[in-house]
């Protein structure tokens, strides 16, 4: 059976952190931002932690 190859656009949304979960930018930060709060603004920076539903299939495309 050949090796199964590494989806890039999935390996570059998201990064594995130690404990083997998937963290992934928060989507609503690139622009209209004048109209949204500061304390909005201030939570998308943090990064978001992949919810279980998701994570099996982003998972076996990384190939990790």
């Amino acid at each position: 059976m050949p090796k199964m190859k590494t989806r890039k656009a999935v390996a570059c949304r998201f990064r594995e952190t130690a404990t083997g979960k998937l963290k992934a930018s928060r989507p609503g930060k690139r622009h209209l931002l004048t109209h949204k709060t500061a304390k909005r603004k201030r939570q998308l920076r943090r990064p978001d932690l992949l919810d279980d539903g998701h994570f099996k299939t982003y998972k076996r495309l990384m190939c990790l």
